[in-house]
């Protein structure tokens, strides 16, 4: 075992209106008891409304970590009474473990389930609307405070209580911390670039976003 974590809810939504605009979103997560079956695209009874920004392989599974509400409520104090567990839309909601102590290509064990870490989350407009400012995009993407993507390796199922475990650890430099705060740089370091550009078990749009910023701008005209 490399990190131990728990896994305090498991969380699905369903698309309906987000409060006050209309706007429909399956962005709010209730809780489900028992054990809930996980497969390549996600968990059972979960529905992704924009396909094109949400779900697919590379984001089947949305963790979270308790432990950042804090952060959140210091910074956004008249929000407080909103920032509990699922205010993020995710689909786990973590114990034991943040930004800092997972790292991307995790294995993770999840009850019967092995699930991998693909990516970050980044902030998009639907978790502005939920919250009702767009104040909170820019406080994720300076924070970090932004949790992980997991892709399914092996389909099983997961339950309230059971473990978040990393099992198996393949870039233990590269925590999501790291990560974060490497893709708001102003200038980002060109060897980082290099590792992110092949780096095992990262989605691929990381990949080609990191292959970019290393390719050499063409001279004008």
């Amino acid at each position: 075992m490399i990190a131990r974590g728990r896994i305090d809810e498991v969380r699905t939504g369903v698309p309906a209106p987000l409060d006050g605009i209309g706007k429909v979103t399956a962005y709010r997560k209730h809780p489900v008891a028992g054990a809930v079956a996980v497969h390549s695209l996600g968990l059972d009874g979960d529905t992704q409304v924009n396909r094109r920004y949400h779900g697919g392989p590379d984001k089947a599974v949305y963790a979270y970590p308790l432990s950042g509400y804090a952060g959140w409520i210091a910074e956004f104090p008249d929000l407080a009474p909103r920032l509990g567990a699922g205010a993020m839309g995710e689909n786990l909601v973590v114990a034991g473990l943040d930004e800092s102590g997972i790292c991307l290509g995790d294995h993770i064990r999840c009850g019967t389930a092995l699930l991998q870490v693909a990516q970050l989350r980044e902030p998009c407009s639907t978790f502005a609307d939920s919250l009702g400012t767009p104040k909170v995009v820019k406080a994720m993407a300076r924070s970090g405070r932004c949790g992980w993507y997991l892709r399914v390796l092996e389909p099983g199922q997961l339950a309230a209580g059971d473990g978040h475990d990393v099992v198996e650890r393949p870039n233990p430099g590269w925590t999501i911390a790291r990560f974060a705060a490497l893709i708001i740089a102003k200038r980002p370091n060109l060897d980082d670039l290099a590792e992110i550009a092949a780096l095992p078990g990262l989605t691929p749009a990381w990949h080609d976003w990191a292959a970019r910023k290393l390719s050499p701008r063409p001279e004008p005209a």
